[in-house]
């Protein structure tokens, strides 16, 4: 019997509801959302640092329509069944930003996932994390999970030092907090070209725009010749795009950031 030449649809991936439990607002541009309730037993938490899920919204009014949103689980609480959720606030910019900054307890978030893809090598020599706010959850939750006795470099690139934050190295990582007011797509790449590299073998996390994350793979790639395994590189955003034109472009030249 001939086998037929329709493709079977993917089966819609399982969706969970979590109740909004409590908001903090980390810094003037960082607000963390904490989602529990009873579908949490439906979440399966994995290993990796930069799990992630993909939040449902419906824009506004009068062209209503859903979307989804993909952001970094900064941390999992299996004892009080929570998930924190770190966004990134530019006044009224976007969809899940002001959502964040407005959203009460009480409120039902639907989501997909998690997904996943690094979680640091504890045979490494020595780490180096590079981003800018939109990696923070990530790199966070990277350096929790570091061996205590680890060494490296973490660069975050911020606008002014009131995006800055505490974050819980070992005490072999040192955190720079970078300000680029000019928003130079070499400003990461740079500061990197800058470090005094260390001897042994680094492994790299560097997760941010996707104009910075292309230089910065010029300079790991191709100056320092590091291996594609010892990198994990990805553009979480791109400047001057929303988010529905930031995935589409995935698929177009300009969105590839590894060749």
């Amino acid at each position: 019997m001939a086998l037929s030449s329709q493709t079977t649809p993917r089966p819609p991936r399982p969706t969970i509801d979590l109740t909004v439990v409590q908001t903090v607002r980390l810094t003037p541009h960082l607000v963390r959302v904490r989602l529990g309730g009873p579908e949490f037993a439906k979440f399966s938490d994995r290993l990796e640092t930069d799990k992630y899920i993909k939040l449902k919204f419906t824009t506004p009014a009068p062209e209503s329509h859903p979307v989804t949103r993909t952001y970094t689980v900064r941390a999992v609480d299996h004892i009080a069944q929570t998930l924190d959720v770190d966004f990134v606030v530019h006044g009224d910019e976007g969809i899940a930003g002001p959502w964040a900054a407005s959203v009460r307890p009480g409120a039902v978030v639907t989501f997909m996932g998690p997904g996943g893809g690094f979680r640091p090598d504890p045979e490494a020599d020595w780490y180096l994390y590079a981003g800018d706010l939109s990696a923070v959850p990530a790199i966070a939750a990277s350096l929790e999970a570091l061996p205590s006795d680890a060494t490296g470099v973490v660069l975050i690139e911020a606008e002014a030092d009131d995006a800055f934050l505490e974050l819980d190295a070992p005490a072999g990582v040192e955190v720079r907090w970078l300000i680029d007011v000019a928003h130079e797509p070499e400003f990461l790449a740079d500061a990197v070209r800058d470090l005094e590299w260390r001897d042994g073998c680094v492994e790299v996390f560097a997760h941010g725009e996707r104009e910075s994350m292309k230089a910065l793979r010029r300079v790991l790639l191709d100056e320092r010749a590091l291996e594609r395994s010892q990198v994990s590189l990805s553009g979480y955003w791109a400047r001057g795009r929303n988010e529905d034109r930031f995935q589409a472009e995935k698929r177009e030249p300009i969105g590839q950031i590894l060749p």
